[in-house]
C-alpha cells in the first residue's frame, strides 16, 4: 500500500496532467524558490526541481524540493547519475522521501565538461535505466541495491526522461521500453517542436502499447526569441526545431508574444495525439510565463484530484490516455 502524490493521483484519475520546470538557484536563497514557485501554485499538478542542471552548481534539488513542499506544491526531485554513487543515491531518496517528496525523476546527467566544473570527477555508478530499477526496487520489493531489507520503503511515483527526436529514430522507442520495463511509472519528453516527428514516434509508442504501461508527458518550451529557437537546432543535441518556427519568430511584432502563441498551439496539438497524457512544461528561467501558457491554452483551473489515500502503486494510464 503507498500513498499517492498529487500528480499519480491526478494522472490516475485520467485527467491531463501539467507539470512545470523549476531551476534553484546558485546560491543559498530560499526566498528564490518561494518567489519562483508562487507562479506555479494553482497553476500545475506538479513542479520539476532540476539537479544541478547542465552541470552547474546550484542549490541542491532535495533541499529545493523540501521547501516547495511546505509550500504545499508537490515536487518531482530530479536526480542525476554524475554526482552520486549507489549508496549516496539510497540515502538521498530515503532522506527525500522522509521530508515528504514523493515524485522522482531519474536521468543520467549531463557530463561535467559542459560545467562550470569541468574537471571534476564524475561517478555515473549506474544509468538512468539501472536507477529507475534501483527506485522500483526500493518501493517495490523493499530491498537496497545490495539485497538488504527495506523496514520502511520509500513510495515513490518514479519518472523517467526521453527524448524522441535523436538519431538512430528507431531506437528512441526501444529506449523508452527499457525504461517501463525497469520499473518508470511516467515520462517526460524532450521540447516538442517537431509535432510529425513526435507524432511519428508516439505511433510507435502505441504500436508497442507502451502508452498502456506508462504516462507520457510531452515537453513544451515557451521561447523569447529566435536565437534561442536556432541555438536549440544547432547547438542542442537530440533537437528537431523546424525551420518555419524560426522564421516565424524571425518576422513577429512581440518575439515573447509569438513564443506564447506557438507554444499554446503546440500544446493544443499536441492533446490530439492519442497516448499523451499530460504536458512538461519547461519555461527555461522563465517561470513567470506559466500561468499565461497554462489559461491560454485552455488547462486551468486544474481538476481537484481524488483525496489522498492509500492505493497499490501505480496500475499505469488507462488505454488511450
Amino acid at each position: 500500500m503507498k500513498s499517492r502524490s498529487n500528480l499519480e493521483r491526478v494522472l490516475a484519475a485520467g485527467h491531463f496532467a501539467l507539470t512545470g520546470e523549476l531551476g534553484p538557484p546558485q546560491s543559498a536563497s530560499a526566498e528564490v524558490i518561494r518567489k519562483k514557485a508562487e507562479y506555479y501554485k494553482g497553476c500545475v499538478d506538479a513542479v520539476n526541481i532540476t539537479d544541478n542542471q547542465t552541470a552547474i552548481v546550484r542549490m541542491s534539488s532535495i533541499a529545493s524540493a523540501a521547501i516547495l513542499v511546505g509550500l504545499g506544491l508537490d515536487p518531482i526531485m530530479q536526480m542525476t547519475c554524475r554526482d552520486r554513487n549507489r549508496i549516496a543515491m539510497q540515502s538521498d531518496i530515503l532522506g527525500a522521501y522522509a521530508l515528504g517528496i514523493n515524485n522522482i525523476l531519474c536521468l543520467t546527467g549531463d557530463h561535467q565538461s559542459f560545467g562550470n566544473h569541468p574537471t571534476s570527477k564524475n561517478v555515473y555508478d549506474l544509468d538512468s535505466i539501472q536507477l529507475i530499477r534501483m527506485v522500483r526496487t526500493m518501493r517495490d520489493e523493499k530491498r537496497f541495491l545490495s539485497g538488504d531489507e527495506l523496514k520502511a520503503e520509500p513510495k515513490m511515483f518514479i519518472g523517467a526522461a526521453e527524448n524522441p527526436f535523436a538519431d538512430p529514430f528507431e531506437y528512441r522507442v526501444v529506449r523508452l521500453a527499457k525504461k517501463v520495463a525497469a520499473g518508470a511509472d511516467f515520462i517526460q519528453t524532450q521540447a516538442v517542436f517537431d509535432i510529425p516527428r513526435f507524432s511519428r514516434w508516439m505511433e510507435m509508442v502505441r504500436d508497442r502499447g507502451l502508452h498502456e504501461r506508462v504516462y507520457i508527458l510531452a515537453g513544451v518550451i515557451p521561447v523569447k526569441s529566435a536565437r534561442a529557437l536556432e541555438y536549440m537546432k544547432n547547438e542542442v543535441p537530440g533537437m528537431s526545431v523546424p525551420d518555419e518556427l524560426i522564421r516565424r519568430m524571425e518576422a513577429a511584432a512581440d518575439p515573447k508574444e509569438e513564443g506564447v502563441r506557438i507554444a499554446v498551439e503546440t500544446i493544443q496539438q499536441l492533446r490530439e495525439i492519442p497516448g499523451v497524457a499530460g504536458i512538461h512544461l519547461m519555461p527555461m528561467m522563465w517561470e513567470a510565463i506559466a500561468p499565461v501558457v497554462a489559461e491560454r491554452a485552455g488547462l486551468l483551473p486544474r481538476p481537484a484530484p481524488p483525496a489522498a489515500g492509500l492505493a497499490p502503486a501505480s496500475e499505469g494510464p488507462p488505454a488511450g490516455a
